[in-house]
């Protein structure tokens, strides 16, 4: 017989979508039995919880992260969540992938983390494993797209707790670049650390960029770069692009495996990242004034 599993009472609210307290009241008027532990804290069984989730109507509802919770049983470094992501994008377990990827996250692994070290290591390896015949091209794309639904789920969860008065921060993947995935992550890294994001996607002309400069007006502009095809006419755009961002006051940051060290060197930024944990730093600490102030008197503004 396998052994019970046992998930705390905040484990329980956050899935429920209902508060810690009226947890703790569900299982002192016995609705919901609980063991407690030498501390005094309540456990509850996972299989309890599931039959009260299908007897009862809960509007937020979300157990995409009990069964991860209730089987890591504390074990979550990266690189043993990425061992498991990994054997469910090769086995096509889209339930399996959306379980680990939220319950990760919602078990307070951050998304830079998630990213650096458990989701871009994975499609890199697949990757390769495609390269060499190990797996087919349509294994290696079933996996990406597993992912990324993951993943636009996930980032409806961030959206929905953001707050309202954000930063607004503008990026994507430039012409001939169709690494979504890599743009996806960025977005959802700023969105954590608290922006409000427009992604414009993969395959984006340099033009494009330089057009949402002027008509969004954001505060950061964000440029992944995973696949460069004309070196020299990507730089001539791209500094053309940050003469106008410079221009307006708008901080630029890059990142990507395909900015090797010696075209960082010749490209001017704001901030450059290995890995997207770089950008959430920057993201975090970039909540200053939007604008320097103009010099002279203020624009007189009537009531």
């Amino acid at each position: 017989m396998p052994d019970p599993q046992y998930i705390s009472t905040a484990d329980v609210a956050r899935a429920l979508g209902v508060g810690v307290s009226t947890v703790k009241r569900w299982v002192d008027e016995g609705i919901l039995p609980a063991h407690k532990t030498a501390g005094g804290h309540r456990k509850l069984l996972l299989s309890d919880v599931l039959r009260l989730a299908r007897e009862s109507d809960f509007p937020r509802l979300d157990l995409s992260g009990l069964q991860f919770v209730a089987e890591s049983k504390g074990s979550l470094e990266p690189d043993v969540l990425l061992q498991k992501l990994l054997a469910a994008l090769r086995r096509g377990e889209c339930d399996a992938v959306r379980s680990l990827i939220h319950g990760a996250y919602q078990s307070g692994i951050a998304i830079e983390t998630l990213a650096d070290f458990v989701i871009a290591p994975a499609m890199r390896q697949l990757g390769h494993e495609w390269e060499i015949g190990r797996i087919e091209v349509l294994h290696e794309h079933r996996a990406t797209q597993i992912c990324t639904a993951a993943l636009y789920e996930l980032k409806g969860v961030l959206e929905a707790r953001a707050e309202r008065d954000r930063p607004l921060a503008v990026g994507g993947s430039p012409e001939l670049d169709y690494h979504g995935l890599a743009s996806l992550l960025a977005e959802m890294v700023l969105l954590d650390a608290g922006w409000r994001v427009i992604d414009l996607g993969q395959h984006t002309p340099i033009i494009s960029f330089r057009q949402a400069l002027l008509e969004l007006r954001p505060r950061l502009l964000w440029i992944s770069l995973c696949h460069l095809v004309d070196r020299d006419r990507f730089l001539a755009e791209y500094r053309e692009l940050y003469q106008e961002a410079e221009r307006v006051g708008v901080a630029v940051a890059i990142g990507g495996r395909a900015l090797t060290e010696s075209l960082r060197s010749v490209m001017p930024y704001t901030c450059y990242g290995d890995g997207l944990r770089h950008l959430a730093a920057f993201g975090r600490s970039h909540h200053g004034p939007a604008r320097r102030p103009r010099r002279g008197r203020p624009q007189h503004q009537n009531p």
